[in-house]
């Protein structure tokens, strides 16, 4: 019996969900950085589109960028010139788009803003994972800093993950811009270091009430995020696998100019 051309089609892989230390337009000058950027996404299956909540876009409500090939934003200064020229033409990913107006829309406001690119937080990760520009990406803003809400927004996610789609919190789970030491070997101070292991625990184990509460519990908060935008994608993320618990792993470790944890997060 000939299969029919549906049957033939296999059904895509499901995808964890994850959080990564993404790092400043410097991070693709270190070679071992995007290794292990490189290494950590052959490890994964191949995801059909990418969708991608980065710490450098915050509007509410809940924003769709664009769905075509558009111009990367470049939104940090005072860089050399080639990081004003570097590309990052993935496709647009429409689908995901309606996936998610699907998936959210009947709960809460969905704006578009069809002409945002993606900004460094999204692409320079990319850049290092998915080298080719070859997978669609979906970039979402951060409606809310609240971190139940964010919570309630990967748990809405969910089915992506059966469908292909990588879920990408975008961020750094430590972020004191004042406290970075560019010095070679700099010291890592005691609150970052408690902070890191306080959230590793806690990812680790799916703690879902403390890590919704992380600005009461976690030792050094103050210090180690006097905002909190790049924290709170790993909240979006963990949503994202809460209803199927797997193996917590932490791809990427260590430090980078003292006090900026690399620690990344694969749930799933």
């Amino acid at each position: 019996m000939t299969q029919s051309k549906d049957a033939q089609v296999q059904a895509p892989e499901r995808m964890p969900s994850i959080f990564l230390a993404h790092g400043s337009p410097f991070l693709l000058d270190d070679a071992g950085w995007v290794a292990e950027l490189n290494q950590w996404a052959d490890a994964m299956p191949r995801p059909t589109e990418v969708l991608m909540l980065s710490a450098h876009w915050e509007q509410k409500p809940v924003t769709l960028g664009a769905t075509r090939t558009v111009p990367l934003i470049y939104d940090f200064s005072g860089f050399p010139e080639k990081y004003y020229r570097v590309t990052y033409p993935a496709p647009g990913a429409p689908r995901l788009a309606e996936r998610v107006r699907d998936l959210l829309g009947t709960t809460q406001p969905i704006a578009e803003d069809p002409s945002r690119g993606l900004d460094h937080g999204a692409y320079v990760p990319l850049i290092a994972m998915y080298p080719d520009a070859d997978v669609p990406v979906l970039q979402v803003s951060l409606p809310t800093m609240d971190a139940p809400t964010l919570f309630a927004l990967g748990r809405a996610l969910t089915p992506l993950r059966r469908e292909g789609v990588l879920v990408v919190g975008s961020g750094f789970l430590t972020h004191n811009l004042r406290a970075i030491d560019l010095r070679s070997n700099p010291e890592t101070p005691s609150w970052a270091a408690e902070f890191d292991a306080w959230a590793a625990d806690v990812l680790a184990r799916q703690e879902v009430d403390a890590l919704l509460d992380y600005r009461n519990r976690a030792p050094g908060v103050r210090q180690a995020l006097p905002t909190h935008e790049h924290f709170v994608p790993v909240v979006v993320a963990m949503g994202a696998a809460v209803e199927e618990p797997g193996i917590v792993e932490f791809p990427i470790t260590g430090f980078f100019a003292g006090s900026l944890t690399r620690r990344s997060v694969q749930f799933g």
